[in-house]
């Protein structure tokens, strides 16, 4: 495929210490918390480790894909208040669906490269529990006899009307096209279930995760916010999804569709959370003597066929090596999103990715994918893991439905 779309090449812009909530399981003990909340909660805490007052910060950049309540209007707005941001700040909010939180560095890179602000605060935030059975037809009442509309909205937002597919079914077209196997589909995710727990049990990502406990948000003139875990349950410090998970048990899951190789055991899991970073221009962090995570080199976004919209990945990838001069081999760990197990497996085949570098603390199969904090977590956790493998170069990136990819590229500046 030809490298097409945009390009963004960054000289000065940084990404402190992330964070982000456990990532739970679908109508779990975070299902019932609004996405602006968990917003809040990951970005005071983003602050907090990043060093950096919230008076500082001179923009609001969030995304969250599905409305979890009905003040969804104003999630930018008051996270970035009640995160204790000035109130002359403006937010934003900010969709590229998947690639959701990706986009949110690239838009704050732009803005400080611009002059707009020194330091910005990047937040995606996802209910996908609290995504809405919803109705756009009934404003004018219910006719006799005709169909009701409500539909789950989750469900429906899969489909891809104007190529009459679903999500699955971009995935099944790649696994035909590049010739995966369900027994390969399967061994990937069990690979990527055992990284994850490796992980956890090393501690590595609990390094990245703040615990989520009943607590208020308050902000002075204006109406308290905040979490109140139900039941007997008094803090959620882990992520829910990730266990041992052998190839030969994902083998007696049912596929999708007759004969696909996509199954519920192979594709990214549902789940709730939200992921937060400060990101600064260089002279910022110089001046107030911050040691930033890792400098953001450059972001890249193309479009794809929609019935293969999961192969964005590698074109966008291509795209920022071709304008950054840099080689595939000199990158050393990839997080691809792995929204279905053989999408980033053709990702994988089409770029002819060495796959030791790719997803090694886990990927979305076993962790989950909470859409538009995705790309956040993606991106605190490469950088992360620059640092603690010493290396230099690392890119995130995630397909998108409708048919694009988008990556980033992040430099370790004492990395080999």
């Amino acid at each position: 495929m030809a490298s097409k779309g945009f390009f963004n090449a960054f000289a000065d812009v940084w990404m402190h210490e992330g964070v982000r909530t456990p990532m739970v399981d679908y109508c779990g003990a975070l299902g019932h918390i609004s996405p602006t909340d968990l917003g809040i909660k990951a970005a005071r805490e983003a602050l907090k480790r990043a060093g950096i007052a919230a008076t500082e910060i001179g923009s609001v950049i969030t995304g969250n894909m599905a409305p979890g309540d009905f003040d969804q209007f104003f999630l930018p707005r008051h996270i970035g208040l009640y995160a204790g941001v000035p109130q002359e700040v403006p937010a934003i909010m900010t969709q590229r669906i998947c690639g959701t939180g990706f986009e949110l560095f690239r838009q704050a890179g732009e803005q400080i490269e611009a002059g707009v602000c020194e330091a910005a605060l990047v937040v995606g935030t996802e209910s996908m529990t609290r995504n809405p059975i919803a109705a756009f037809d009934h404003r004018t009442g219910f006719k006799l006899g005709a169909p009701v509309g409500f539909k789950d909205y989750m469900w429906e937002a899969l489909k891809d009307p104007a190529a009459g597919i679903n999500m699955i079914q971009t995935a099944e077209n790649l696994a035909k096209k590049y010739n995966i196997t369900r027994e390969e589909v399967d061994q990937f995710a069990s690979d990527s279930f055992a990284k994850a727990v490796a992980a956890q049990a090393a501690g590595f990502h609990a390094g990245e995760i703040v615990p989520v406990v009943t607590e208020k948000f308050e902000l002075e003139g204006y109406k308290a916010r905040g979490i109140k875990l139900q039941g007997k349950v008094t803090e959620v410090s882990a992520d829910t999804h990730p266990r041992i998970s052998p190839p030969e048990v994902l083998a007696k899951l049912k596929s999708v569709y007759e004969g696909g190789v996509q199954t519920g055991g192979n594709s990214s899991a549902l789940v709730d959370a939200a992921a937060a970073c400060v990101v600064t221009s260089g002279a910022y962090a110089k001046a107030q003597g911050k040691k930033p995570l890792a400098r953001v080199v450059a972001a890249a976004a193309v479009g794809v066929p929609p019935e293969i919209m999961g192969i964005g990945p590698a074109p966008a990838i291509r795209l920022l090596l071709e304008r950054t001069g840099l080689t595939l081999d000199q990158i050393g760990r990839f997080e691809i999103n792995e929204a279905q197990g053989a999408q980033t497996l053709a990702v994988g085949r089409e770029l002819g990715l060495d796959m030791s570098k790719l997803n090694v603390n886990g990927g979305a199969i076993a962790l989950g994918h909470p859409l538009a904090a995705t790309g956040v977590r993606l991106t605190i956790t490469l950088a992360r893991e620059l640092q603690r493998s010493g290396l230099r170069y690392g890119i995130s990136s995630a397909c998108v439905g409708g048919g694009q990819g988008i990556a980033l590229l992040i430099e370790n500046p004492e990395g080999k």
